[in-house]
């Protein structure tokens, strides 16, 4: 029987080279606030939402065409279009999960000429008096790590006889990770493995994670994670 994976990746810091998300409020606004608000997240102070309306509540000078040129100098790594076209020619599904938001995902994706990818995450409007407000369409009052339960998406897109792989890096991918039968970490996520003793493949660039994944299609018998399993029945249970 062929193997089937469904691929799931976040954005932030994995697909770009740096946090785009952070990045802007640092730009735009006050910088210490910012990374005060941070802090609190990465300490479980406050959850995903409450960061998100702090960092935009945070940011009180700012144009429009500022903004839209300082996201047009944020990078992506140059091994994921690679990474599209090896899940394109091996039949994979791949989904890109973002805690960051729709507005400037859509920008650098037009730009890469990526704009048919599978996104979901938080929304941001700019009002006509320079105001950001964020939505969050995909919130889970019970997930408070990421405002865009990347969780729940997975779960909607994949099925039992299907392996799911997860590629991150950060605070919005820890809770995600743990339901997935192939994790690929670094920086934050991968420290988090770590420390909870969680299976992983470590990874620099995508090229590292295509490599990976030829292996595990090779091989004969290729067995789900178990702690991932449980976790997903735990989960198919409560809905």
């Amino acid at each position: 029987m062929n193997k089937v994976f469904k691929a799931f990746v976040d954005f932030d810091g994995t697909i770009t080279k740096s946090d785009v998300g952070e990045a802007i409020f640092r730009e735009f606004g006050n910088t210490e606030k910012v990374n005060g608000i941070i802090e609190k997240l990465l300490s479980d102070e406050i959850s995903a939402k409450e960061c998100w309306l702090s960092l935009c509540g945070s940011v009180e000078n700012f144009d429009q065409k500022s903004l839209d040129d300082f996201i047009g100098t944020m990078e992506i790594d140059e091994t994921f279009p690679g990474f599209v076209k090896y899940c394109e020619s091996s039949g994979i599904e791949l989904f890109v999960l973002s805690d960051g938001f729709d507005y400037y995902i859509k920008k650098i994706f037009e730009r890469e000429k990526l704009q048919n990818l599978n996104v979901y995450s938080n929304k941001l409007v700019i009002t006509s008096d320079n105001k950001l407000i964020p939505e969050f369409p995909y919130l889970d009052a019970n997930f408070k790590t990421s405002a865009n339960c990347k969780r729940n998406h997975i779960i909607n897109h994949s099925g039992d006889d299907e392996f799911t792989v997860f590629i991150g890096d950060g605070n919005s991918d820890k809770e995600t990770a743990l339901i997935c039968d192939f994790i690929f970490a670094k920086d934050g996520l991968l420290r988090h493995c770590e420390m909870e003793r969680i299976t992983f493949f470590p990874f620099e660039n995508f090229n590292d994670v295509i490599e990976r994944m030829e292996k595990l299609s090779a091989k004969k018998r290729l067995k789900k994670r178990y702690q991932a399993e449980l976790k997903r029945k735990e989960l198919y249970i409560r809905e």
